[in-house]
């Protein structure tokens, strides 16, 4: 990615880093070394928003006072707006990134409005700044999965072969959405959504930069990463006690490794809804240095 297209903050970093890089040139094992600690750097301010949110969920659980004025759940929601107002004002988000992140905060309360009352976790704390049963800053946590996802697309120059047709992807997105919901009544057809998934998507390629050299991942692997890392940091959230799965009642264990299915199926919306600001855009041939199709 050219540096025009950089926010200031991770332009000063990138300049940072080219002494790191010219010293890494030196030796072969050295520049792949130096390109994975690129990916790890760039991960981990991609992970920014949700890093910060999970950073407060464990503070406040392990150091909230019982005698506090304000709810833990309130502070949150306080919080919560704090970072995204930062993150706009350092430009380390643009506008574009915060509307979109903005429609992932309004899906994701609507889900949690349904999904408490239909029993399917709880949040145990009381709050005022709460519609019904569900505390405001949960909604940020959806609103972390879309900055991520914009962020990610962004920071890697993220590229793909095999898109397909953006009708398609509406139309999974929005049938994966009404399955969240309709399964509670209807026979659950998520097995027939990661099929359409896989066919819609198998062929499917993104490209993308950790330092200098393209590199390619198959779609659907990249998903299953992704899927997989959010479930590790829901672990942390039930852990902090922001919410709580009927399951963990006596106490808190490892979620279910059958929500990574709901969290991959989650990952098809939040691409589809970042497509609306960064559309798919086709890599060249003869740019990869990764492989790929």
């Amino acid at each position: 990615m050219s540096d025009s297209r950089r926010l200031p903050l991770e332009t000063w970093g990138r300049h940072w880093l080219l002494r790191l890089q010219t010293a890494a040139d030196r030796a072969a094992w050295s520049r792949y070394g130096f390109e994975f600690l690129m990916f790890g750097i760039k991960q981990g301010w991609a992970c920014l928003f949700g890093g910060a949110m999970l950073a407060m969920l464990l503070a406040t659980h392990l150091w909230w006072p019982d005698e506090a004025p304000v709810s833990r759940y309130d502070f949150l929601v306080v919080g919560a707006l704090g970072i995204q107002a930062a993150m706009l004002a350092l430009k380390l988000e643009s506008w574009e990134e915060a509307r979109v992140i903005f429609v992932f905060h309004v899906v994701g309360t609507i889900m949690e409005l349904f999904k408490t009352q239909a029993g399917s976790w709880i949040y145990p704390e009381d709050s005022l700044l709460r519609i019904g049963m569900v505390p405001l800053f949960s909604g940020f946590m959806y609103a972390a999965v879309g900055s991520y996802i914009a962020r990610i697309w962004r920071i890697f120059d993220i590229k793909f072969r095999h898109y397909p047709p953006l009708w398609t992807t509406w139309v999974l997105a929005a049938a994966i959405y009404i399955n969240f919901f309709a399964h509670h009544w209807l026979p659950d057809i998520r097995l027939g959504l990661f099929v359409l998934t896989a066919v819609l998507f198998g062929r499917g390629w993104f490209y993308f930069t950790p330092d200098r050299t393209r590199r390619a991942m198959p779609f659907l692997l990249g998903f299953f990463l992704v899927a997989t890392f959010i479930w590790l940091a829901e672990n942390i959230g039930t852990f902090a006690n922001a919410w709580v799965y009927p399951s963990q009642s006596d106490g808190w264990h490892m979620v279910s490794v059958d929500k990574l299915g709901s969290w991959f199926l989650l990952m098809m919306i939040s691409v589809v809804l970042v497509s609306l600001v960064h559309r798919p855009e086709e890599e060249p041939v003869g740019l990869a240095g990764g492989g790929g199709r």
